[in-house]
């Protein structure tokens, strides 16, 4: 069995001698992460909870305070408490864009950096940026300020966290289109929760401090509904509780026994983004590090395998990498034996895999490879995704757990599997 890193054309290859190993990564990482500016981001279940207005006071106080910060963008949704808040804080002039006979305003990174400022404050972290603008999306233009060493303070809604897609999806009805990479959310330095009850939320919504009266119906009879931003609340806990883990120091003998994790990606599941929406989730609850492995068999060599192929398998690599895992390819002619021996080579003690897609009579005469890793992982706890849920089927003690279904993170169901 021969692997590599997928995270560039040159990274670990053993034939040059100018690739990084991942250890020599992570350690230009930091040195990089030294001289580029802090995040800090405020996080909230759903408009109107105060992250803006949360935002805007620290940044009052900064200013007090004899930093230097200013305005990057803020949207104010016409909501007066806020604009009070605006005035006394300078304002770096947007750029505006003429698109299909409007006039759509963004934040202009260039002006921001040639202002300079120690602190800007940039809102609504998962825009879309207009046509023409140098980049996509706005938490890439935040990137931009951080490499230019600017601290920045941003607001985000918890729905727009793209490992949360397919939990938002089925608690609130709705599919968010806007999505931020969770590798984004993870570079923060801080993360602050901005929490309101539903009730209180609800109250701010009809007395119309939120959205214009129209608007305000339509989200009360859809999206803003108890039992939904209930949802989103317990997930915008749950992010910042898993921040606050991820920057606590933990002992190498805490790293051991917890474990690291793997997903399996395959060139042929239509469940790829939700396998690895859920990996993603997985290794937050556990806070560890986890890697998207593809396993590449002789039939799908680069030579013989079609366009639409190499796509998918790419596409799924990206996803994988804004979700903050480390994306490998493992050479081997027996998919098991590879996931197997990647396991035991990096520490692995979750595997994440789809169920296979096999029925009838092919299932029968032949163990697809959940199957197969179900019987032949021992010490390994496998995680089966189906085509609605995932279940997990531990094989550290070999015994089969009925155990009431349950909750977790991810809002998917799933049968609790002790550990050995």
């Amino acid at each position: 069995m021969s692997e590599r890193s997928d995270d560039g054309p040159h990274d670990d290859d053993p034939h040059d001698p100018a690739a990084p190993s991942a250890r020599s990564r992570r350690y230009l990482d930091a040195a990089r992460r030294a001289r580029e500016g802090r995040l800090k981001v405020y996080l909230g279940p759903a408009a109107g909870v105060g992250k803006t207005y949360r935002m805007l006071q620290e940044a009052h106080e900064l200013k007090r305070r004899g930093v230097d910060v200013v305005i990057g963008y803020v949207e104010t949704h016409k909501r007066a408490e806020t604009e009070a808040l605006v005035h006394g804080l300078e304002q770096v002039p947007l750029r505006t864009f003429h698109y299909r006979g409007l006039d759509l305003h963004e934040l202009d990174v260039d002006a921001v950096v040639k202002r300079a400022p120690k602190v800007v404050l940039v809102d609504e972290l998962a825009h879309t940026n207009a046509p023409g603008s140098a980049r996509r999306r706005r938490f890439e233009d935040v990137l931009a300020l951080l490499r230019a060493g600017i601290d920045v303070i941003g607001a985000l809604n918890v729905q727009h966290l793209e490992s949360l897609n397919d939990v938002v999806l089925r608690a609130t009805g709705t599919r968010v289109r806007e999505t931020v990479p969770d590798s984004f959310l993870k570079r923060a330095d801080e993360i602050v929760d901005v929490d309101l009850p539903p009730e209180d939320l609800l109250a701010r919504l009809r007395a119309g401090k939120v959205y214009d009266r129209e608007r305000a119906e339509w989200a009360l009879a859809n999206f803003f509904r108890p039992e939904k931003l209930s949802v989103l609340r317990e997930l915008a806990l749950r992010e910042v509780a898993e921040s606050l883990e991820r920057t606590s120091p933990r002992t190498r003998e805490a790293d051991a026994a917890v474990g690291r994790l793997m997903v399996c990606l395959s060139s042929r599941s239509p469940r790829t983004r939700q396998l690895l929406r859920h990996a993603s989730r997985m290794a937050g609850r556990l806070n560890t590090h986890w890697f998207a492995v593809y396993v590449r068999t002789p039939s799908e060599a680069p030579d013989r395998i079609d366009a639409t192929t190499r796509r998918i398998v790419a596409d799924a690599a990206d996803l994988a990498r804004e979700l903050g895992a480390e994306v490998m390819v493992v050479e081997s002619s027996d998919p098991v034996v590879g996931i197997l021996d990647f396991a035991a080579s990096h520490g692995v003690r979750d595997i994440v895999i789809g169920a296979s897609s096999a029925r009838g009579w092919r299932a029968w005469l032949r163990r697809t490879v959940p199957e197969r890793l179900v019987r032949e992982a021992a010490g390994y706890d496998v995680h089966i995704l189906g085509a609605d849920e995932p279940r997990c089927a531990t094989t550290s003690t070999g015994l089969t757990d009925h155990s009431p279904p349950s909750i977790d993170s991810n809002d998917s169901l799933h049968a609790r599997g002790g550990r050995a």
